[in-house]
């Protein structure tokens, strides 16, 4: 499944969840100058390494087995890797970096009201930060739309989803930040991150957020890397 750029992107089936490769992409034309899409060579890992995130492998390996079902996509971190911190800002335009939440296990997702997958996807992810979302872990959805900053929030407000923050990049840097490490070529895209900033795991794709596996998995890896 691709989807097109222009703002209103032509009708696409739903995307299969359960198949570890992602079949759905979306590839990012003109209106933020780059793109890409997921294809089936999967995420490229990170070579160099940075000591520091050595425990977030080793939890990713802990957790492993509970990458199934609905989260059966997930790509689990097998060499360590500390995120940018990626700079975006909050509903009222004030700056936030990914660091503001160290010591939280957090779920980074990248969407755009453009993206079909991306708009399916944001109920699941609001459901999931209404059961899981506290002093331990945090969905953080940053919106990456370019043209018209008052879209997504109607979107959100339309939808009534009221449990996600919301957070935006008009530029759409965050996107490039993560592409530039491998861990974003299209849309939607999440990574599962530590207390420390440090990648757990990765998804190319959507999943259904709030379904038992997801929140066994993200459970065990909050309690375990707390």
């Amino acid at each position: 499944m691709t989807n097109d750029m222009p703002e209103s992107p032509p009708p696409a089936p739903a995307a299969t969840r359960r198949i570890p490769y992602v079949i759905g992409a979306v590839v990012i034309g003109a209106a933020i100058g780059f793109g890409g899409i997921y294809g089936l060579g999967g995420l490229k890992r990170n070579a160099a390494g940075d000591s520091a995130c050595a425990g977030a492998v080793n939890l990713a390996h802990k957790i492993s087995p509970l990458a199934h079902g609905e989260v059966a996509a997930l790509t689990m971190a097998t060499a360590p890797l500390k995120l940018p911190d990626l700079a975006f800002d909050d509903a009222d335009g004030r700056p936030k970096k990914l660091s503001d939440w160290r010591g939280k296990t957090v779920l980074v997702n990248l969407w755009a009201t453009w993206c079909v997958p991306c708009r399916k996807e944001m109920p699941a992810l609001d459901r999931l930060q209404s059961k899981l979302g506290g002093k331990d872990f945090e969905v953080v959805a940053i919106n990456i739309d370019t043209r018209d900053p008052e879209k997504p929030k109607n979107f959100l407000r339309d939808a009534k989803l009221t449990q996600l923050g919301y957070f935006n990049d008009e530029k759409a840097k965050v996107f490039q930040d993560l592409k530039a490490i491998g861990r974003a070529l299209g849309m939607p895209t999440s990574v599962l991150v530590d207390a420390n900033g440090c990648e757990i795991a990765t998804i190319a794709g959507p999943a259904e957020w709030d379904s038992d596996d997801a929140v066994k998995l993200i459970t065990a890896a909050t309690a375990t890397g707390s």
